[in-house]
């Protein structure tokens, strides 16, 4: 324990005294036009591999038959002590423009999970700064971001992504309750009222500069819990903000751009990013071009240890809020840029994968559309 938390003030000393700068993209207010998306160039090859056959696609339409399943709550003990590390993200990627998010829970396909609302509300930025994702790479190998910053100004209200029970406020969520020096600063955790297939699902909202709840209070979704701040190993206000699977704990994260509800006319980006032999590959830059307006995303494959893919989707590669439309793809491996072509839907996840010298393929979803609901945690 002692080894531990001397190795955890430490990471966050490192934090006190770093910063990283980048250049925003910005998203413009585009039409997308009607495209085709099924062909893939690879600069070597034509062979691509099996893809595996999953998930639902449906119209954008959001489907306001969609609710979440009523559950009833139960106490749960405060979390274990975590062990997180995250750095201060840069300024955000300003947009001219983004519509309402999907009604939660939205699915339009068999296997999505868009069950949270975002923690900030929609007339103040909220969606993921740009170089701080899940499974992001900052200091070093081993530091591996476990969740997305959202860089909102001091003092923005912090709502409740769910329904739930608060079962963590105040300092120490990294080290021990009550350190005024956690690298957290104040957050809170909430165990939801619903999870997935039997795990309970929580989400965690750190450097707050104010808490407005008490271990054990019940909340509803759009609840204010408290204020965007920068207490905590951070040299600027932002909110980090956790999805967690299965148990409150720092090795059970998942990718919360896959949990958020998109924009509704938007969709998400997800890839598996490997060599021909299917070992994924870390840290790896990709590039993401839209047709409609030539605009241009950098996001990166997850980092090594630490974070999780999805159960089913088995992804190291998000990126959310892409308007729908036409896109290309390119990534260089082994000195050889490659090159694909896909379209994002309406309120749907569109899928690649990438296996090296066998370039990029569209791995489809399950044509009929079935709900996923939130259910009862356990």
């Amino acid at each position: 324990m002692k080894k531990t938390l001397k190795l955890s003030l430490a990471i966050s000393a490192a934090f006190l005294m770093g910063s990283i700068a980048f250049s925003p993209v910005i998203i413009g207010r585009a039409q997308p036009q009607s495209l085709n998306t099924d062909q893939f160039i690879s600069p070597t090859s034509t062979t691509s591999p099996t893809p595996d056959l999953t998930t639902t696609i449906t119209s954008g339409t959001p489907d306001q038959s969609i609710t979440p399943t009523p559950v009833s709550t139960q106490l749960y003990s405060s979390p274990e002590i975590l062990n997180l590390v995250f750095p201060t993200p840069g300024p955000a990627p300003i947009s001219a423009w983004r519509p309402p998010l999907y009604p939660v829970p939205w699915a339009a396909g068999e296997h999505d999970h868009f069950f949270f609302q975002r923690p900030i509300a929609a007339d103040e930025i909220n969606w993921p700064v740009a170089d701080y994702r899940y499974g992001g790479v900052f200091f070093g190998p081993s530091i591996v971001h476990t969740g997305v910053d959202i860089d909102a100004p001091t003092g923005t209200p912090v709502i409740a992504s769910a329904s739930g029970k608060v079962v963590w406020v105040g300092y120490g969520l990294f080290s021990v309750k009550g350190n005024m020096d956690d690298p957290y600063g104040l957050a809170v955790a909430i165990r939801h009222d619903f999870g997935l297939n039997g795990n309970r699902l929580y989400t965690i909202y750190a450097h707050m500069r104010t808490i407005n709840v008490i271990d054990g209070q019940q909340l509803n979704a759009g609840d204010q819990i408290g204020e965007v701040g920068a207490t905590g190993a951070t040299t600027g206000p932002h909110l980090h903000f956790e999805v967690r699977l299965g148990r409150n704990y720092f090795f059970d994260t998942r990718n919360p751009e896959l949990w958020m509800a998109p924009p509704q006319g938007w969709g998400v980006l997800v890839g598996r990013i490997t060599d021909k032999k299917g070992k994924k590959l870390t840290h790896k830059e990709v590039r993401v071009y839209a047709l409609y307006n030539e605009h241009e995303w950098v996001v990166r494959s997850y980092g090594p240890q630490v974070v999780n893919p999805d159960e089913y989707f088995q992804e190291n590669l998000v990126l959310s809020d892409l308007p729908a439309g036409e896109y290309r793809i390119r990534i260089n491996y082994a000195e050889h840029d490659y090159y694909g072509k896909f379209e994002i839907e309406p309120g749907k996840i569109t899928m690649i994968s990438y296996a090296g010298e066998n370039g990029f393929s569209l791995i489809k979803q399950d044509p009929v559309f079935t709900p996923v609901l939130a259910t009862p945690a356990p």
